[in-house]
């Protein structure tokens, strides 16, 4: 019967897949920093056949503890967001314990430098780049927005127009590592933060969070984990306080990992939360 019926789920996904998939190119695998040959750094670009005009871009950092996790699990977000005539980019980037959070952060920057000086080529405009990300890419998304020294490594501005956190988490470390129970993702948590309080503290974007000038959207989920709702919504009463774009938005009934995989359905209410931040900024 658990045979039976996964063959079934895999075959609607596929026939998913291949409904959606009209009028949608695809380009998958492109490095995005030519020295390496692995499959660290590589990146997945879905956008509209019709390249006409200049297209709304959005680059997708997945979550996974910051030591799992793949671009390709979210083809699905690919097509839908293409669909819906938006630029969507999804990219990988190293992950721990082969290499802590400043290394991932500069992966990520990367990856947006290359986006902003080539996806003009795929109907994107390069001035409107929006950045999402779940869990662990919440926390990347929103470090390498409000850290300058990433941007500045990569020899180029800020070219994030808008970051939208998806159920974001890790937004103060240092909070979480000095008062959170333990329990059994600490240790692979520490290797990601290695370096003691200082490292935690730099490593929080919360830290620089007087730095952010772009708009923010952050989603939570009604029953994420306390530390997720807690530190989102403290970012936003001190982006409100601070009079930054900021919009902030509680999904009931849903739990962390829910906050992404909902979106696999194209219909999801998510797109037209996102859609409506990213048209009105």
């Amino acid at each position: 019967m658990c045979l039976r019926f996964s063959l079934i789920f895999l075959f609607n996904l596929f026939l998913f897949g291949s409904s959606f998939s009209k009028g949608i190119k695809i380009i998958k695998n492109i490095s995005y920093i030519n020295s390496d040959k692995g499959t660290s750094n590589l990146l997945d670009i879905y956008y509209p056949e019709k390249t006409d005009g200049k297209k709304d871009v959005l680059v997708f950092i997945h979550g996974g503890s910051w030591n799992s996790g793949k671009k390709d699990t979210y083809w699905w977000l690919g097509r839908n967001f293409a669909n819906k005539n938006i630029v969507e980019v999804n990219i990988s980037y190293s992950i721990s314990p082969d290499t802590q959070y400043p290394k991932m952060a500069a992966d990520a920057a990367s990856a947006l430098k290359w986006v902003k000086n080539n996806i003009g080529k795929y109907g994107g405009n390069s001035n409107r780049i929006f950045v999402m990300g779940h869990s662990a890419g919440g926390h990347l998304a929103a470090l390498i927005n409000s850290d300058p020294q990433y941007f500045h490594d990569q020899n180029i501005q800020n070219p994030i127009y808008g970051v939208i956190l998806n159920d974001g988490f890790g937004l103060d470390m240092y909070e979480y590592l000095l008062k959170a129970e333990k329990n059994t993702q600490t240790a692979g948590f520490m290797k990601t933060f290695d370096g003691g309080e200082e490292a935690w503290k730099k490593g929080s974007p919360l830290t620089y969070f007087d730095n952010i000038n772009n708009p923010y959207l952050i989603l939570v989920g009604e029953k994420t984990y306390p530390a997720i709702q807690i530190q989102s919504k403290r970012l936003y009463e001190l982006l409100v306080a601070k009079r930054k774009p900021v919009f902030f938005k509680e999904l009931k009934n849903k739990k962390h990992i829910g906050m992404i995989s909902q979106m696999i359905f194209r219909r999801n209410k998510s797109y037209q939360i996102i859609l409506d931040f990213m048209s009105l900024n």
